[in-house]
């Protein structure tokens, strides 16, 4: 059995990758840049995702308005472990939440189709007070995955299941400190 909320992602041992779904006029100029640049909004909250297939179904695999453009980015360890230490989960109390830099919630994480799974997938956002740094700390690069995303829904869509998954990058739990598991409620 997969326990129910564990941190599954693409990293090394020195960064992880998240993934987030942008229009073609934020995403273009940020990939030239390597870096997030306006129109992209500092001023805002910024959620991250881990999973491939939790952004695949949350953007209807580039499809949704707004989020035609599916980026990795890949950030350092170091700031995504700062970040998970200042998070908040969003059903903590409100006041917590309030004044948190960091929001966490768990989401049902999705299979290759798009059904809702019985484990959970970690969702980070990361408010305006530390968007900066994270675009110019801990961001390390920042990559256009949409066709690899297009051509595997495609060939979900045709029957071909088993290449699609081929093209899925591969996702495995991320470690984490008993601390910040327990107040985030991420199994061991």
């Amino acid at each position: 059995m997969v326990p129910q909320r564990q941190i599954r992602a693409q990293y090394d041992s020195r960064t992880i990758v998240m993934y987030q779904a942008y229009a073609p006029a934020i995403a273009d100029p940020s990939v030239r840049a390597n870096r997030f640049v306006p129109p992209f909004s500092f001023g805002r909250m910024t959620w991250i995702k881990p999973s491939f297939l939790w952004l695949m179904h949350r953007s209807n695999w580039a499809q949704k308005s707004g989020q035609e453009r599916v980026l990795a980015v890949r950030i350092t360890r170091e700031g995504w472990e700062e970040a998970l230490a200042a998070g908040v989960l969003t059903t903590s109390d409100p006041a917590a939440v309030a004044t948190a830099p960091v929001h966490v919630q768990w989401d049902p994480e999705r299979s290759l189709r798009g059904a809702a799974l019985n484990h959970y997938s970690i969702q980070v956002g990361v408010s305006r007070e530390l968007i900066k740094r994270f675009n110019e700390e801990w961001l390390v690069d920042l990559s256009d995955v949409t066709a690899q995303a297009r051509k595997a829904a495609a060939l979900v869509r045709s029957g071909h299941a088993a290449q699609a998954q081929r093209l899925l990058p591969s996702e495995r739990v991320y470690p984490v400190g008993r601390e910040v598991a327990g107040r985030l409620r991420i199994d061991g």
